[in-house]
């Protein structure tokens, strides 16, 4: 991820949110206007995490839903098999979304098999969704919707990570970019629509590789 400012000048850390280790933990200064695009960027993530990852599946405490089933101890209620499924956390969906971008941020596990994908998926991708909106929640909660300084301990930085490189995948997607995306930069005019999308993606790669170089 290069784009990094030359000369490493004193006001760098000012103006491009770059980030730096200093006692342990480490910072970087946003401006106002990065800020804004940051936290609007990672909501929308969040929010599209948030999303119902199986419209059609039944709520097991909704009316009309199958009665307790099976046998149950003394005093205990019967469950159904959709409760239990709930209780274990296998209540998830089976395929992958139908949303491209969705679909970008919870891939198969295993593309060549889409049975033993689809039973991965069913147990893991309400813990996928769960993660992301808690990274894309750190963020929120550290940076100042007016800018300024940000300080992280290490948790938050790998939350801050993990927010930043889906934020870069859901960005990528929309756009088609692919490894040659430098060169699209390159040979993009003001008038493409794509142009500012593309500063954008570059820039959050420069802050994702300045917090990986303040870290290690």
């Amino acid at each position: 991820m290069s784009g990094a400012p030359a000369g490493g000048a004193p006001d760098e850390e000012e103006t491009t949110g770059a980030f730096r280790r200093s006692r342990g933990r480490v910072s970087a200064r946003f401006t106002a206007a990065q800020a804004v695009i940051l936290r609007n960027l990672v909501s929308q993530v969040a929010e599209l995490m948030g999303t119902a990852a199986d419209p059609g599946a039944a709520d097991p405490a909704a009316p009309g839903s199958p009665a307790g089933q099976g046998p149950a101890g003394p005093g205990e209620p019967a469950l159904s098999i959709e409760e239990l499924a709930a209780a274990i956390g296998a209540a998830g969906p089976t395929s992958p979304p139908e949303d491209p971008v969705l679909a970008r941020l919870l891939p198969d596990a295993y593309r060549d098999d889409p049975e033993a994908a689809g039973e991965f998926r069913r147990y893991t991708e309400q813990g996928l969704r769960s993660g992301k909106v808690a990274a894309a929640q750190t963020v929120l909660a550290t940076l100042p919707a007016e800018g300024g300084r940000v300080r992280l301990e290490p948790e938050d930085a790998q939350a801050w990570l993990r927010a930043l490189n889906d934020v870069r995948l859901a960005i990528g997607t929309v756009l088609g970019i692919t490894e040659d995306y430098e060169d699209e930069m390159e040979a993009a005019s003001w008038a493409d629509p794509r142009s500012a999308y593309l500063e954008v993606y570059h820039w959050l790669g420069y802050v994702q590789d300045s917090l990986v170089r303040a870290l290690w």
